[in-house]
């Protein structure tokens, strides 16, 4: 791909996403979103947070550092997780969305679910978007509630659940027509209640799909990016595709993760979801430097 097609996937257009009460989000140049678990068993050991003053904390230091949006999650999605009640979900996760809506009010705060009762009662709490890792499959009340809700939607791609996804990585078809034809009829079904939604789609690596798929995606990301025309969400963060082949563990993963980033970012991605913010905002800042110079 020759510069200017790249820098053209970057910055075609404007394209916000706006939630009630008149918050807008700017996507027409990448942004990052921040990682945070309220989960005592997230794959990743430096993300877990522990009572408010942690959550708090982290937050401003996410927000200081560039974050555009802040994820909070409460149920642990990687492979083979603990599945936990929706009661024990909200138990972990209203008290965080409260305390950063107070601190931070003007925050543009995500909630990491994939049950309609716990996004609803975030966005009640104070969030002003879903991020469903199972696409509204999961919960079938989920897309009703979104479109009623009015609040921006991750839709992500994955098969089965965090606890048998790794054994539903074999695609009988192509892999990027795969998952783009699941988008479609995800998005028909969305848009069926709410035609206006505000949609961001996530390619799911890591969620049925190998290290090597992950790679394919992060290649093919542009022909994703071409076909759909909607903003696209890369959550690689310190995942197995990152630290795997390397022979390393997640906490020594911060540079592969920047190096896939990169390629996110240059691929077409809008939000890049991560555990480290600033590496995440410096990398974008370099990338814009260059393509503009």
């Amino acid at each position: 791909m020759t510069s200017l097609a790249v820098q053209d996937t970057l910055f075609r257009g404007r394209q916000t996403l706006r939630c009630p009460g008149g918050t807008v989000l700017d996507l027409s140049r990448p942004q990052v979103m921040g990682i945070l678990n309220v989960t005592p068993d997230s794959f990743f050991a430096g993300s877990r947070l522990e009572g408010e003053t942690d959550v708090l904390q982290r937050a401003e230091q996410m927000l200081q550092a560039g974050a555009a949006i802040l994820d909070l999650g409460a149920y642990s999605s990687r492979p083979g997780a603990e599945d936990i009640s929706p009661d024990e979900e909200l138990r972990r996760l209203l008290p965080a969305v409260q305390a950063i809506r107070k601190r931070f009010p003007e925050v543009f705060l995500s909630v990491d679910t994939f049950r309609a009762r716990v996004a609803e009662e975030a966005v009640q709490a104070g969030a002003n978007m879903i991020n469903d890792i199972g696409g509204g499959l999961l919960d079938e009340a989920m897309f009703a509630t979104v479109a009623r809700l009015r609040v921006p939607y991750v839709l992500m791609h994955m098969r089965g659940t965090p606890q048998t996804m790794t054994q539903l990585t074999h695609y009988d078809e192509d892999l990027v027509l795969s998952v783009t034809r699941y988008f479609r009829d995800r998005l028909t079904a969305l848009r069926a209640l709410w035609p206006a939604a505000d949609v961001v789609l996530d390619p799911g690596i890591g969620f049925a799909k190998t290290p090597q798929q992950g790679y394919e995606l992060l290649k093919r990301l542009p022909e994703l990016r071409a076909v759909l025309d909607l903003p696209l969400l890369v959550g690689l963060s310190r995942k197995t595709l990152v630290w795997k082949p390397l022979g390393l563990t997640p906490d020594a993963a911060l540079p592969g993760t920047i190096a896939l980033n990169t390629l996110a970012v240059l691929g077409g991605a809008r939000l890049v979801r991560v555990h480290d913010v600033a590496e995440a905002a410096q990398t974008i800042r370099l990338i814009e430097n260059t393509l503009s110079s």
